[in-house]
């Protein structure tokens, strides 16, 4: 979470570094600060709120100079105050630092800096760092050189527990930026006379192409010409300079007035983009050479493992109904979160699937790791093709969606749902499936973006069913089979970002509990498209109906019997079971959006969220 840009070179750093937050900010809102050195003194502005309470700041108190360092926060220790807000000093007032992660062991080291005679001006575990840092850069004593920074940063990592992605400035040693990453994102920018360090590479594509992702325990020193990256243990460390991609466009909103619509709306193109390459009719199949596996080795496989948190866990156990249907093969599906607490049994052959929009969410790579610690072949599903989990796993499949801004994911979803299903394919077809069965799958795969077009199209209708619901101060969304993972995902964007109570349960167990809970000021979503339990779906409204409980229901077109017994209906084409929840999740999405938007919340940067979960 949280987000970091410095900056360093011949340009004024806080336009530099404001542009870079405001592209951030979906990191995180809470409080955002920055720290220019300029004429051998550091100026120091923090605001509690949006990085337009920064701006106003610094409109009110100017800060001039071309070195700074920034950050905005996601609060985990501290409340969200000026003071909470980084950059932190250390104990001399001269050192500076930002920091993403966690320090574990904080408040034992604070308890000894205190009894050194250390004094704390705010709750966190950063400041914390920050003099661990000055105390043994002011310890080694001799001139202020890039050199004793770094070697002092270097001294109070080797004390700390826990995750980090860091920045620093230091008054006496002006012209040098000092950055460190554990398990928490840092891109190292390269430009013409002056450089970066980012947490996110979106937050300085208007000014360079050229970046290298940080590994874990990569120490980097930047000045304005050039710089140098070596390890925690000392030593040079290997790095490699990538050409980025992405374009301000990707990050920009357009003609939207959310990122979340915007997303929303390239579904079409993504989950076009997630196939595009990918199917082979002449085999009837699925071509994913990412996955670095011999048809032998896919074959062998006896059991699967999915894990992601949040909506990628959704889209796990979308995964695991597809693959089971398709390929015939057990899987299972595990909270990223837990997998490395338990003690599972596998069997050896067992293959291992990371999903993370982002490739950095800490839970899912602490399961990657833990997973390969036990020798499973571990493979990964993300966005981005430079991020740690891309990197660490024996392979994968990249989703090619683009950048999600949105904290609520959305195209992220149904991406991973449909490289999910060319899993399942590709598996069914080395197993059991037929060429015919093979090749209509591809058909139904490759309909897919013009049946999600038709979805959009319902946008106004939606809305007013929204309108229509919005006092409502809880929801239930109910779906059986492939879709009850739909539900789940309906229940989790609906109180994401409109903040009204939402949950989500298997249609059938609707009388198992939750059917107390039905009344008519609870209205529920039923996700009951035409497939093998479309009468069980109905036999479960009409039980809600019986208790006067309003319902809207996705249906497929043409089907008469869901508006003779719902309040209302939203209709998606027609599609297999096993695809239908890249199209049931739609409606979904926008039910939310227009219901967060008419009750006058912040679509893209809902309380108390963030994009990427970096931290335990």
């Amino acid at each position: 979470m949280c987000g970091i840009i410095g900056y360093i070179g011949k340009s004024q750093a806080v336009p530099v570094l404001l542009d870079g937050l405001r592209r951030l900010e979906y990191r995180g809102y809470d409080s955002a600060g920055v720290a220019i050195l300029d004429g051998g003194k550091v100026e120091v502005r923090k605001r509690i709120g949006r990085i337009a309470n920064l701006a106003e700041l610094l409109k009110e108190k100017p800060a001039a100079g071309q070195i700074g360092i920034s950050h905005t926060r996601w609060a985990t220790h501290g409340g969200v105050t000026d003071a909470n807000a980084h950059p932190h000093a250390d104990q001399s007032g001269k050192l500076f630092l930002c920091h993403n992660g966690v320090i574990e062991n904080y408040a034992v080291l604070k308890e000894a800096l205190v009894r050194e005679g250390h004094t704390f001006q705010s709750q966190t575990d950063t400041e914390v760092l920050a003099h661990l840092v000055g105390k043994a850069y002011d310890a080694a004593g001799g001139e202020p050189t890039k050199g004793r920074l770094i070697e002092a940063l270097r001294v109070a990592l080797k004390q700390v527990v826990g995750t980090y992605g860091i920045v620093i400035l230091h008054q006496d040693v002006p012209g040098v930026l000092v950055g460190a990453r554990r398990g928490s994102p840092l891109v190292l920018g390269i430009g013409k006379g002056e450089n970066f360090f980012a947490s996110d590479v979106s937050a300085i594509i208007a000014y360079t192409r050229d970046a290298i992702y940080l590994k874990d325990y990569d120490i980097a020193a930047l000045t304005a010409e050039e710089f140098e990256i070596t390890s925690l243990v000392g030593g040079a460390s290997g790095f490699e300079v990538t050409k980025v991609d992405m374009t301000e466009e990707d990050v920009s909103k357009g003609d939207y007035a959310h990122f979340m619509l915007k997303e929303i709306y390239e579904q079409p193109a993504t989950v076009l983009d997630a196939m595009r390459g990918r199917l082979s009719r002449e085999e009837a199949t699925a071509v994913l050479g990412g996955l670095e596996m011999t048809p032998t080795e896919l074959r062998n496989v006896e059991r699967i493992i999915l894990t992601g948190c949040g909506t990628a866990s959704h889209a796990a156990m979308v995964g695991e109904y597809v693959i089971e249907a398709l390929a015939h093969i057990p899987v299972e599906i595990e909270f990223a979160s837990e997998f490395r607490y338990r003690n599972m049994p596998l069997p050896t052959n067992t293959l291992v699937f990371c999903l993370s929009q982002s490739g950095e969410t800490a839970d899912t790579l602490a399961a990657l790791r833990e997973s390969q610690r036990k020798g499973h072949k571990t493979l990964g599903i993300c966005n981005n093709v430079a991020s740690t989990i891309a990197r660490e796993s024996d392979g994968g499949v990249y989703m090619h969606a683009g950048p999600e801004i949105g904290v609520a994911a959305t195209k992220s979803f149904t991406s991973q749902v449909t490289i999910v299903t060319l899993i399942g394919l590709l598996l069914g077809r080395i197993r059991h499936l037929g060429t015919t069965e093979g090749l209509t799958i591809i058909n139904e795969l490759e309909a897919l973006p013009a049946k999600i077009t038709r979805i959009l199209a319902q946008s106004d209708h939606i809305k007013k069913i929204s309108e229509k619901y919005s006092g409502a101060h809880s929801m239930m969304f109910l779906g059986r089979q492939f879709n009850y993972p739909v539900a789940l995902e309906g229940a989790l964007k609906m109180k994401e970002i409109s903040y009204i109570h939402a949950s989500g349960h298997p249609s059938a167990e609707l009388k198992h509990g939750v059917i107390a809970l039905i009344s008519p000021e609870v209205p529920s979503v039923f996700i009951a498209p035409d497939d093998s339990v479309l009468d069980k779906n109905i036999s479960n409204i009409e039980e809600v109906k019986a208790r006067k409980g309003p319902v809207i229901a996705i249906g497929t077109e043409g089907n008469t019997k869901l508006a003779k017994i719902c309040d209302d209906v939203i209709y998606i084409p027609a599609c297999p079971d096993y695809l239908s929840p890249i199209l049931t999740a739609i409606p979904l999405q926008l039910l939310a959006y227009h219901t967060a938007v008419h009750l006058g919340c912040d679509v893209d940067k809902p309380r108390n969220l963030a994009k990427s979960v970096t931290v335990e």
